[in-house]
């Protein structure tokens, strides 16, 4: 990696697994194969890498596993194939998190760019009206958060090499694709130009919105450290995480809160 990720985890190219360091637990990865995702795709018959992704869900020290079973929370690594789905990049078909039991909160979620070039794409509704749309672009050590309820998708930002990501989840997660789906994707589709360099066609399935883009940014309002690996911070102060599979210790901060 191209950064102190503060967590043994290694993604294996040839082998397309993950490896572990000593003291380190993960399972063997799922992979995301392309018919999986088609439906919201711009090009749903579309040509592309398959699988698109791997991930492997609940990763971390061993020595933190019940810590972070008791606080509801779990890291996630992701590794995105290089190449193009037809016109688009390699990206997630777009999700809303599940309601969580034990919160009541579709919860958020705090990226973390691991290598490559990725962009966040977010929408504040999954609905005709999506509200709020922004893309964050984020490179290796940027985070980026999305707040609860909001559909959003990460997106492989360079076509000519692979991309990784970890990521901060509640440990009760659950994605919903059907609204998502019903639309044929989210409100804006990445398309990608001769110079490999990605423009923005809306979604004509949605009313009309406004896409804002920007570069990731710090968060002080949620106190987390911008300079600092998020599974470090885990390991340094549990509670500064708490807020993943607890919203509602910032259920004031939600309502205008911009990835």
């Amino acid at each position: 990696m191209s950064f102190e990720t503060g967590l043994d985890v290694r993604w294996n190219e040839l082998a397309r697994t993950f490896d572990y360091g000593c003291g380190v637990f993960g399972p063997k990865p799922e992979y995301r194969r392309l018919d999986a995702i088609r439906t919201s795709l711009r090009d749903p018959d579309c040509e592309g890498p398959d699988p698109v992704y791997s991930i492997v869900m609940d990763v971390g020290r061993e020595e933190h596993l019940d810590e972070l079973r008791k606080r509801m929370l779990l890291f996630g690594v992701v590794a995105y194939a290089a190449g193009r789905l037809g016109l688009e990049p390699v990206r997630s078909q777009g999700h809303v998190h599940a309601i969580s039991a034990h919160s009541g909160w579709s919860a958020p979620e705090l990226f973390e760019i691991w290598e490559g070039r990725a962009i966040v794409y977010a929408q504040q509704y999954a609905d005709d009206t999506p509200g709020i749309c922004v893309a964050v672009e984020a490179g290796p050590g940027d985070h980026v958060v999305v707040p609860p309820g909001w559909a959003h998708c990460v997106i492989n930002a360079d076509p000519n090499s692979s991309m990784i990501f970890a990521a901060c989840c509640d440990r009760e997660y659950g994605f919903v694709y059907d609204k998502v789906r019903s639309h044929g994707g989210l409100a804006w589709f990445p398309v990608l130009d001769k110079q490999s360099k990605i423009n923005w066609q809306p979604n004509p399935r949605y009313k009309r919105s406004v896409l804002s883009q920007h570069a990731a940014r710090a968060y002080p309002e949620l106190n987390l450290i911008g300079s600092m690996p998020i599974y470090q911070e885990f390991s340094r102060d549990p509670d500064s995480m708490q807020w993943v599979s607890d919203p509602s210790r910032y259920a004031d901060l939600w309502p205008s809160f911009m990835p």
